[in-house]
């Protein structure tokens, strides 16, 4: 054990508390970032972690690169936020988001589809692939929102090695994909883009779940990344603005089951017996 983790180890838990409290205070005032009612025990996983890689041995010298330095300060709240998914790479995930599609989208006017705190272009491209798949992106809006400027611009600027579809072409089988994923791609110097056609169907967006208001009606919200990171308070809020914002009988994605003792649980039906998949009935 290096002597910097043995530091932190040793710090008394009253003291850890106290820098953390102060460091998430700064977050909000200096940056617009509010991560104090996330779940302590993942937000601190992942500020140890960021901790260990830049050698601090303390939240308080952390808060002090944070505040000081705009290079910490960002790699730093990239960390705490979802962090990048590659190109169908949960096929579970994949296999429910066509599900859920056909049940939502098919016969609605202009469906419309939120990826709330989307974890970047990789889910993006994965859903506007499967839509493609089924017919209905043609006609469908995907609104994919993310916490800051520097994850727009990681999106907007997104792409794969053209080897890297070689590997996803396997995993978009096992999600139910019949054709060539290449196909959906423009591939140039060894690099692949997601086609101009699927590409102008997504809609990028800046957006904060703890302090933003409803933004549309959609037919479907998948959000299964971000809200394990989420204190039972910001749970609640977060599912209340989901609510808000979802037409009657559309489809709401989850990251686990709803307790039946959650305020809004009887607003919902389970897609399926033991999934997180829901339609609203009310």
């Amino acid at each position: 054990m290096g002597a910097k983790e043995e530091l932190r180890r040793s710090a008394a838990p009253e003291l850890e508390e106290l820098e953390l409290e102060l460091l998430l205070e700064a977050l909000v005032r200096r940056f617009g970032f509010d991560f104090r009612l996330h779940d302590r025990v993942p937000l601190k996983a992942k500020l140890f972690g960021f901790m260990q890689q830049r050698g601090l041995a303390t939240l308080s010298q952390l808060q002090d690169h944070v505040l000081h330095d705009q290079a910490t300060a960002g790699g730093l709240l990239r960390a705490l936020h979802v962090p990048p998914a590659s190109l169908f790479d949960d096929a579970s995930e994949a296999l429910l988001l066509r599900q859920a599609a056909e049940h939502s989208l098919r016969g609605a006017a202009l469906p419309r589809i939120w990826l709330a705190d989307c974890a970047g272009a990789g889910q993006a491209w994965t859903l506007a692939i499967i839509l493609a798949d089924m017919g209905l992106l043609a006609h469908a809006e995907i609104h994919a929102t993310v916490a800051s400027d520097d994850m727009l611009d990681e999106a907007a600027a997104a792409w794969l090695p053209e080897a890297e579809l070689e590997r996803a072409q396997a995993a978009y089988a096992q999600c139910g994909g019949a054709g060539r994923l290449a196909d959906y791609f423009q591939l140039q110097s060894g690099r692949a883009m997601l086609a101009p056609s699927l590409r102008n169907r997504i809609t990028w967006a800046q957006y904060n779940l703890v302090t933003d208001a409803s933004f549309n009606e959609f037919n479907l919200i998948a959000c299964q990344r971000a809200l394990p990171d989420f204190g039972p308070l910001l749970r609640q809020r977060v599912l209340q603005l989901f609510h808000d914002s979802l037409v009657p009988f559309g489809t709401l994605g989850l990251d686990r089951e709803l307790d039946p003792a959650e305020a809004l649980a009887a607003c919902y039906l389970p897609l399926a017996p033991g999934q997180s998949w829901y339609r609203r009935i009310r």
